[in-house]
């Protein structure tokens, strides 16, 4: 390990020799975006849980515990420097593929609406395919700092770790879970484009995999039958566009400022999943085109923090950070902007949340897992740069001494 990041050992988090402290900006917008979704959990959730369980609080209890869970995890993974976490990554590999592979096995995955996503421990289930994310960005992060200039030098550079997210594609596919298949493709192809891909290799790897995505999509009867209902769910409004076209009404309903908080029609047994996959169609129709922008915009503020993270790690030689930076930044981006499609009409029918704001424990702790690493990243890449005369950057490159590839 280098100078520069031999300086940090035995920092800690608000403390230690260096001055830099936690963005309270991103901290701040990642506090509001997990208030306004307990809020809005609430609101979504209360006539289904009091049907359900008696309790109409009762999802709203689970979703306070699932964020100080996630807030304390979060406050944890924040003390960890990166350097154990690029270290572990070939462990985090294993440890994903393992969960994807034995969420398969009969008498362990748990099938819920006709997909086996979940593990149960007692009361709880874990979605695995919401910590195996993460971990592959981390194995990815970690390959690139290795073999960053086999990455940008020959095919096998980055048809190996290709192969390895199709693997955990592939047994995405299997529960079926195509939705997240998607976006950790995607977001492991913008990570090899930013690790220096050659502009016509990428252009190919991006062909096949649309190729591949789109043959799938068709290929299945439930997929086909998803796609078309999206292109005209008022054709089939009470069967298979039942969903959509509720969703629709409730942003139609909403107007400019919303109908009120708790005032919503459509989550009265209207519209499935509202407080799940469909909370920003609740979220619409209570708060209007108002919030529905407020909270695009707060989204849109987190992945910019992302990647200006990544952007400054990779200033100051943390290649590891940039590429988790970015990484992370994709995926957030992606996934909402996914959710938010679907829910306004613009995109097929997928099981994906919002994070942050959806209800479900898997996905709002490993968010909040995923903003503690951004976090730290910001942490230490702000410690380089007081460290040094001037508190200017350098080339000096942690790891292996690569970097980031530039565009050719």
């Amino acid at each position: 390990m280098n100078a520069v990041a031999g300086q940090h050992n035995g920092d800690r988090i608000l403390g230690g020799l260096c001055p830099a402290g936690l963005d309270g900006r991103l901290v701040g917008v990642v506090l509001a975006l997990l208030g306004l979704g307990l809020v809005m959990v609430t609101s979504s959730s209360m006539t289904i849980a009091d049907r359900h369980t008696g309790n109409p609080f009762y999802y709203t209890v689970r979703q306070g515990i699932y964020m100080l869970v996630g807030v304390s995890l979060a406050l944890a993974i924040m003390r960890v420097r990166l350097v154990h976490w690029q270290r572990a990554s070939m462990v985090g590999l294993f440890l994903a593929l393992a969960l994807l592979l034995v969420v398969l096995v009969p008498g362990v995955g748990r099938n819920i609406n006709g997909s086996t996503r979940w593990i149960g421990f007692g009361p709880i289930n874990l979605q695995v395919s919401e910590p195996a994310k993460l971990l592959l960005m981390i194995y990815l992060a970690g390959y690139l700092v290795r073999r960053g200039e086999e990455v940008r030098s020959q095919a096998s550079g980055f048809l190996k770790p290709l192969a390895v997210i199709g693997v955990a594609c592939v047994l995405l596919l299997m529960e079926p879970d195509f939705g997240t298949a998607v976006v950790l493709l995607a977001t492991a192809l913008a990570m090899m484009f930013l690790g220096g891909v050659r502009w016509w290799q990428f252009a190919l790897l991006v062909g096949g995999a649309l190729l591949v995505l789109s043959v799938l999509a068709v290929s299945s009867p439930y997929r086909l039958q998803r796609l078309t209902t999206f292109l005209n769910p008022w054709a089939d409004p009470f069967s298979s566009g039942f969903q959509l076209t509720q969703s629709l009404i409730a942003f139609g309903r909403g107007g400019w400022f919303g109908v009120g908080l708790g005032n919503s029609i459509q989550k009265l047994f209207y519209l499935p999943e509202a407080h799940t996959d469909f909370l920003m169609a609740v979220l619409a129709e209570e708060l209007g085109l108002a919030g529905v922008l407020s909270v695009i915009a707060m989204y849109a503020y987190l992945v910019w923090k992302a990647f200006a993270i990544g952007a400054v790690a990779e200033r100051v030689g943390d290649a590891f950070g940039a590429y988790l930076s970015y990484g992370i930044g994709t995926w957030l981006g992606l996934q909402s902007s996914i959710n938010m499609g679907v829910n306004m009409g613009l995109l097929p029918t997928k099981g994906l949340t919002l994070p942050l704001l959806s209800y479900g424990g898997s996905s709002l702790i490993t968010t909040c897992v995923a903003v503690a690493l951004l976090l730290r990243v910001d942490y230490e890449s702000r410690c380089s740069v007081h460290s040094l005369p001037g508190g200017a950057g350098t080339k000096r490159r942690r790891g292996s001494g690569t970097r980031p590839g530039r565009r050719r």
